[in-house]
């Protein structure tokens, strides 16, 4: 493994030698708009490996993209390289269906100390609850970013993290009904995390459970999420939805196309540089949102 290969897959060609907050934004800002989130994997009949090689060759090497597992711990290998304070940390996410967080840890995310101040850097939620630059961890302070306002609450030793959410704008010409269900308000909950150090092998169980378990989304769901330089593109089964961030105030706008079978494999390609090495069977289970705006 080689973080200059790291670096060039990401198309960062700038100085790395100081390991301040202005790098780390900027590094984070690239790998989120080159690395997808994505589950094709286990849509494909590959394995999801979750040691450091695997996980280096298929994104760095083979320019896919992972779940946050893996883009994560990806993200958590280059920044250690090049000199960063930086732990692994593990969340709960929440389900907006039930209006509860997850029992068990099922996200992992990252803090960075960077002279004396604590940052959250995740760069593996996908979809459009994904920040776009390291976010300070402080309680009850808004936080500012073109995808919205980002907040962290903390209460006894627990963290909660959420965003407030935008109004969306679709076009009338759509001829695709589009699904949002808002919660009351306009919060979005994401998910809860405490400051506990984590190591990778904490993981290995949640890997090997997500991509066995009928149950998640993840296998309810072939999932491909990039952010770009005005919002993201998200793939979900055969469904594409462009959203592009504050396209008039305080609103995105969201375009969704349904693709025909031809036509994911030409999108995954022009729309999310990726070119699958087995044959993809899309998925998206009737009964679920068919996009990512609200659910992921």
């Amino acid at each position: 493994m080689n973080i200059q290969e790291y670096l060039a897959r990401i198309s960062y060609n700038e100085s790395h030698q100081d390991a301040d907050l202005q790098t780390l934004t900027v590094i984070f800002q690239h790998h989120i708009q080159a690395i997808p989130f994505e589950n094709l994997s286990m849509h494909c009949g590959e394995t999801i490996e979750l040691d450091l090689q695997s996980i280096y060759n298929k994104i760095v090497r083979k320019k896919r993209g992972g779940w946050c597992l893996e883009s994560n711990y990806l993200l958590f290998w280059a920044l250690q390289e090049l000199g960063y304070d930086i732990c692994i940390l593990g969340g709960n996410s929440y389900q907006p269906a039930t209006k509860t967080y997850t029992s068990e840890i099922n996200h992992i995310l990252l803090k960075v100390v960077i002279k004396g101040n604590s940052y959250i850097v995740d760069a593996g939620f996908g979809g459009a609850y994904q920040a776009w630059q390291p976010l300070m961890l402080i309680s009850g302070k808004d936080q500012a970013q073109t995808p919205g306002i980002f907040r962290f609450m903390e209460d006894n030793g627990t963290w909660y993290f959420e965003k407030v959410k935008r109004k969306h704008y679709i076009p009338e010409q759509q001829s695709v009904p589009f699904t949002d269900t808002p919660e009351l308000g306009n919060i979005r909950k994401i998910y809860t995390f405490t400051l506990k150090p984590r190591h990778i092998n904490d993981f290995q169980e949640l890997n090997a459970y997500l991509q066995l378990s009928p149950d998640n989304i993840l296998r309810k769901k072939s999932i491909c999420t990039l952010q770009t330089t005005e919002g993201l593109y998200a793939l979900v089964g055969w469904t594409f939805t462009e959203m592009k961030y504050n396209y008039m105030e305080d609103m995105d706008l969201v375009q969704i196309t349904t693709l025909a079978d031809e036509e994911v494999e030409k999108t995954l390609k022009d729309k999310f540089n990726i070119v699958l090495e087995n044959k993809l069977v899309p998925v998206n289970v009737r009964g679920l949102p068919p996009n990512l705006v609200d659910t992921i």
